[in-house]
């Protein structure tokens, strides 16, 4: 069977999306933790709704999400993709003209649509969408680039707003969308999707897809393991300096330390690349929610496990960015995959949107150790959600751990 018009290679593909993908979370998801003071300085704004616009932002995208999912399944990602860098860009601009708070939170609701229909989980059903089971390297590829994003683009905001404020940082961030995301998506994507059971789609799938709904009790545990790691992530990207500053650390040195996080993500991102054939994305999940607890755990401690703690940390929420996209497609098998994306992100990214404003709570009225705690029973039930998954997995499959 025949591949869509427009079919370029896998590798540009990927190369595509990866690019895409740092300029997406750095012009929405990282922007805030370097413009935020600054524009509640200039403004007068309060600093919590200054921030909190990425919190709205971020429900807008997982209410959003299932209907993103559904839309890639039937026609593929490039018009979904492209709608997300109008709205980011859109969203951007609106950011740079605001003249009012409600303005800046209504721009920000606009950056929402394109968060929700082009961050990870939509790139994750893209690449789904074109290559079926095969498509596990390419999302472990994606991933990579997706981890250098805040590492490229918060110096690159923080340059930008030194020299041309923060509104024009917005501005510069709409023109990359508009000017450079935007053509990319719409030149080279493919405009169709493969044909169910065409040679693209079912390269290397040497396993019949799972036939029918997946079963309910399966999909809980997945839904539920998922939000729980996005909630333990996006609390402690927000106050994990705040937490190493509690436990005596200057700002420099607690600076220096959270540093360690982005390369032990890549790190274990890389190894998982080189290891994945021989493993079932199960086993990405259960090191990815142990490697958590353990960091989280030994963050507690404190000094001197402090950089030991941020080690295994970084590296789980490395690998489950991974497994987020890997394990769908290993347990429910390409057909419907894309929706299937859809509609795990929806509780995720709500969920993620309330965690920080939680963990400031938290921290106001248990302090840095009781956060820790709380975050740390959360991680250990993550962990027991994944052996919990692992043994659903080989109940209701009749497959076990097999390398997908």
């Amino acid at each position: 069977m025949s591949i869509p018009s427009g079919m370029r290679s896998r590798g540009t593909i990927i190369t595509v999306l990866g690019l895409t993908q740092i300029m997406a979370w750095g012009s929405s998801y990282y922007l805030p933790a370097v413009i935020a003071p600054k524009v509640a300085a200039e403004t007068g704004w309060p600093l919590a709704w200054v921030v909190g616009g990425l919190s709205l932002g971020l429900l807008v995208a997982g209410l959003i999400s299932p209907r993103v999912g559904s839309s890639i399944e039937r026609h593929g990602g490039r018009n979904v993709l492209a709608f997300s860098a109008v709205c980011i860009g859109a969203g951007q601009i609106g950011l740079a003209a605001a003249p009012t708070l409600a303005a800046y939170v209504g721009a920000w609701l606009v950056i929402g649509l394109g968060m929700g229909a082009g961050l990870y989980d939509a790139a994750f059903a893209t690449l789904g969408r074109l290559y079926g089971r095969s498509a596990r390297s390419a999302i472990t590829t994606l991933t990579l680039f997706g981890g250098f994003a805040s590492t490229v683009c918060w110096p690159i905001s923080a340059f930008l707003m030194a020299e041309i404020g923060w509104r024009g940082a917005c501005l510069v961030y709409a023109a990359v969308q508009l000017l450079v995301a935007l053509p990319l998506y719409l030149t080279l994507l493919p405009r169709g999707v493969p044909p169910r059971g065409s040679r693209t789609e079912a390269e290397g799938n040497a396993k019949p897809a799972p036939v029918g709904d997946p079963p309910l009790a399966l999909m809980i545990v997945l839904a539920t393991t998922i939000t729980l790691a996005a909630v333990i992530s996006s609390t402690m990207s927000v106050h994990l300096l705040a937490i190493l500053q509690a436990g005596g650390l200057a700002l420099a040195v607690a600076v220096g330390l959270g540093a360690l996080v982005g390369p032990f993500q890549v790190t274990a991102r890389a190894i998982e690349m080189m290891i994945a054939r021989y493993h079932h994305p199960i086993w990405t999940k259960l090191a990815s929610a142990s490697f958590v607890a353990i960091g989280i755990s030994a963050l507690w401690i404190g000094m001197p496990a402090v950089p030991v703690a941020l080690g295994f940390y970084g590296a789980g929420i490395g690998l489950e960015s991974i497994a987020r996209g890997t394990l769908p497609l290993a347990l429910f098998g390409p057909s419907g995959y894309a929706k299937l994306m859809g509609r795990l992100a929806m509780p995720s990214l709500i969920a993620q949107a309330a965690a920080p404003s939680m963990g400031a709570v938290l921290m106001q009225w248990t302090g840095a150790q009781g956060t820790l705690a709380v975050l740390g029973g959360l991680a250990l039930l993550n962990v027991v959600l994944a052996f919990g998954l692992r043994w659903l997995l080989g109940r209701n499959r009749g497959i076990l751990l097999q390398p997908g």
